[in-house]
């Protein structure tokens, strides 16, 4: 990778890491879900003028992927993230490597072999670590909705594999409109006092919808897809390992997050067991999909 493309994709892993203590500002004051709608709302609005409309068949693939990737897995992980320190979000949301591993064993039948369970070991081994210092209150029952939804994201990395051939604007315009009304629901259903949050936030909630949407989920991934269509995956992916020590180490800057001992070895132990899956496998665990979504 030339030196350029090198610094700009750790420049986006670091603005990945910097997104869980930015969420955070907006996830403060606002319902979690409630909170998602507002950010794949706007980036509806901002792209869905600029991009063509999929064919049929496709736009059934992406309701589905939005119920998917916006109704379960968002809606789960910013609900976990609202009630967990940034630092151990991050490091939860690593299980989705793991998870997209046992199922590419599954469902393709790529059946791992030692190398990579002993890296779905470490990576489980280290999640846990790193979290189970968090067994106050509903912590467990929070690192658990993260769990999950790390899980729908491994879900919904295969059913972008049916949709590679549409350009990422376009994706994330049609899936985010698909998201929006899901989340609408869920927060319906599980959430209250939507309104009154909204009206009455402050401007640090609405920057963090505006930096989520703006920042995150348009601009960084067209770079991303610009350097994936440049490099293979085994050169790009690897530098995605970068994000958790990010947002651990931004969570401890600018939150207070606690880093004890267990952080750093569970850290070190996810980072290890990620790293071992994505050399061993890197198309496979995320390489062809907006897999950072979060």
């Amino acid at each position: 990778m030339r030196p350029i493309d090198a610094a700009l994709t750790v420049g986006i892993m670091m603005v990945w890491g910097l997104n869980f203590v930015v969420a955070k500002l907006s996830l403060a004051e606002m319902p979690a879900i409630f909170t998602m709608s507002l950010r794949f709302m706007l980036v509806a609005i901002l792209l869905l003028p600029f991009v063509k409309m999929p064919s049929r068949q496709d736009m059934k693939a992406i309701a589905l992927l939005g119920f998917t990737l916006g109704g379960l897995h968002f809606s789960s992980m910013f609900t976990g993230m609202k009630n967990l320190d940034a630092g151990l979000a991050a490091i939860a949301t690593q299980s989705q490597v793991p998870f997209a591993a046992l199922l590419s064993a599954v469902i393709l039948k790529d059946y791992p072999g030692w190398r990579r369970w002993t890296g779905m070991g470490l990576a489980f081994f280290g999640i846990w670590l790193a979290t189970g210092g968090a067994v106050s209150g509903g912590a467990p029952f929070y690192v658990g909705l993260v769990l999950f939804a790390s899980f729908m994201w491994a879900v919904a990395n295969f059913q972008f594999k049916s949709l590679t051939h549409i350009d990422g604007f376009t994706l994330n315009a049609y899936t985010a409109l698909w998201t929006v009304p899901f989340q609408l629901v869920f927060s319906a259903m599980l959430e209250t006092g939507q309104i009154d949050a909204f009206l009455n936030a402050s401007w640090r909630a609405y920057a963090g919808v505006v930096f989520m949407s703006v920042v995150i989920t348009i601009c960084t991934y067209w770079l991303w897809y610009r350097l994936l269509r440049r490099y293979s995956v085994n050169v790009t992916i690897p530098y995605t390992l970068l994000v958790p020590v990010f947002g651990v180490m931004f969570g401890v800057i600018f939150n207070g997050d606690a880093l004890g001992w267990r952080m750093i070895a569970g850290t070190a132990a996810t980072i290890l067991g990620v790293g071992i899956i994505v050399l061993r496998r890197p198309a496979d665990v995320g390489g062809e999909s907006t897999s950072k979504m979060s």
